[in-house]
């Protein structure tokens, strides 16, 4: 039998951090082993908290509705890249103690996390979430509690609760009843960056939002068996909002960046030499700009707040149009770039939302390389070295899949989409000649480019 790895690795603490974890560990709960959780979501929130609950003595089921990802799981193997996920699943499968299935079953706690898109028009998606609520309320049981953790827009929750309702006439579903309530129904967001999630789930701080009071401290007393770092309850609808804030504070941020990179290419001057030199003020700390805006939560999370009260988010509407109008942008450079050079072999360095990882979901990067190669085909070649295959978007355009080595042999145009560390390992030497276009700033040093972030003009 496998041995489930130990906690990730973590920096050593301070005197003061040590003391504030020990009081945080000297109250959390001791963890009921009879205790079962059912974990509605095998995604890339949903298999790694199903794998930490399973870990801490709880019996699991991952419930999830592609047969593939179940049959995954229960191989002990997994389907997405996470650091040291695959060695845990592979711990807990094999004690027995987490299980997957397309199916939902009888369970002491129930956790969703599923997806929540948005539509072409921004509206929120969220018929994953009913759809979840639909599935447990035949097998919900007085004692039993339901805990929401897909982003959501406000009043997600309170939805949740009256659909629960109206299914189970025979339960006092809270929020929907006077006294006390049968069951317990809470709002609790993930906080992770991909590569951490393992240990972010467990040291970061939880926002855990009850339909009630009671429900709060029901869900905290869950979440206080696993999570080492705070657990601060409130109502559903402020964790709800206290999710999309978080997201949406980032954006703003990061659509100040992007237009000031609109701005100095312009105005004809190094974008990431003012961003330094403006950073050297002590209350000033502006972030570096990309080729938009990509992920899973940066990108969807602040229309969920423009569409709850569109009158009271115009500077987080104009982020967002800001991030969305730097993917079109990079785009049209890119494409003159290419038409000023017509017989270059380009490579698009990276499809990711973000370096070192291999999350495609609403990346700028694929966007930019999608487009270009639909209007230049097998001219384009694509270099990820997270992919194994190119997404969907580039069925029948003609471009390729190649290695970082073949990249830098047979393409005279080096367009750089995301700053992997295998980027950032390639020395001059082995670019000098190449025409460039650098959309993170990751070589400096190329020449031909007085400013990085300018498009270089063919001779």
């Amino acid at each position: 039998m496998p041995p489930i790895p130990p906690w990730p690795a973590r920096t050593i603490p301070s005197a003061t951090a040590r003391r504030q974890r020990e009081l945080r560990r000297s109250s959390r709960v001791p963890f009921d082993t009879e205790q079962s959780v059912c974990v509605l979501g095998l995604g890339y929130i949903g298999l790694p908290t199903a794998a930490l609950i399973a870990r801490s003595g709880c019996r699991v089921t991952g419930v999830d509705v592609s047969q593939a990802v179940v049959d995954t799981v229960n191989s002990g193997k997994v389907h997405i890249e996470e650091i040291d996920l695959d060695g845990l699943v592979q711990g807990v499968v094999a004690r027995g103690v987490l299980t997957a299935s397309t199916k939902v079953t009888a369970a002491d706690s129930f956790v969703i996390a599923v997806p929540t898109p948005h539509d072409d028009e921004h509206r929120p998606d969220t018929s994953h979430v009913l759809a979840a609520a639909r599935a447990i309320a035949p097998v919900l049981v007085p004692g039993n509690l339901v805990i929401l953790e897909s982003t959501s827009p406000v009043g997600t929750t309170e939805t949740v609760a009256a659909l629960l309702a109206e299914l189970r006439p025979d339960l006092k579903v809270p929020g929907t009843c006077a006294g006390a309530a049968d069951i317990f129904i809470a709002y609790c967001p993930e906080r992770v960056l991909p590569g951490r999630i393992l240990v972010e789930l467990v040291d970061n701080d939880r926002c855990i939002g009850g339909i009630t009071p009671r429900c709060a401290r029901r869900a905290m007393t869950f979440y206080r068996q696993f999570v080492r770092g705070a657990c601060v309850t409130t109502t559903a609808r402020a964790a709800e909002m206290v999710k999309l804030v978080e997201n949406s504070y980032r954006d703003v941020n990061i659509a100040f960046a992007n237009e000031l990179s609109m701005m100095a290419e312009a105005l004809d001057v190094d974008v990431w030499e003012v961003i330094r030199l403006a950073n050297r003020h002590p209350r000033v700390n502006i972030l570096q700009p990309g080729p938009g805006v990509g992920g899973h939560c940066i990108a969807v999370d602040p229309w969920f707040l423009v569409h709850g009260a569109p009158d009271q988010s115009r500077l987080i509407r104009t982020a967002r149009e800001v991030n969305l109008a730097k993917t079109a942008h990079v785009i049209g450079a890119a494409e003159m770039l290419i038409t000023q050079h017509p017989r270059a072999r380009v490579a698009c360095l990276g499809l990711a939302f973000k370096p070192n990882i291999d999350d495609f979901r609403e990346s700028p990067a694929v966007e930019v390389a999608a487009a270009l190669a639909r209007r230049f085909g097998e001219q384009i070649a694509i270099v990820e070295p997270y992919a194994r295959g190119l997404p969907m978007e580039f069925a029948g355009t003609g471009a390729t899949l190649v290695d970082l080595d073949t990249a830098l042999a047979k393409c005279d145009l080096l367009i750089v989409l995301v700053d992997h560390e295998l980027f950032k390992s390639i020395p001059l030497e082995e670019r000098a000649d190449k025409f460039v276009y650098d959309t993170r700033g990751l070589w400096p040093d190329q020449p031909g480019q007085s400013a990085p972030n300018r498009i270089p003009r063919a001779a």
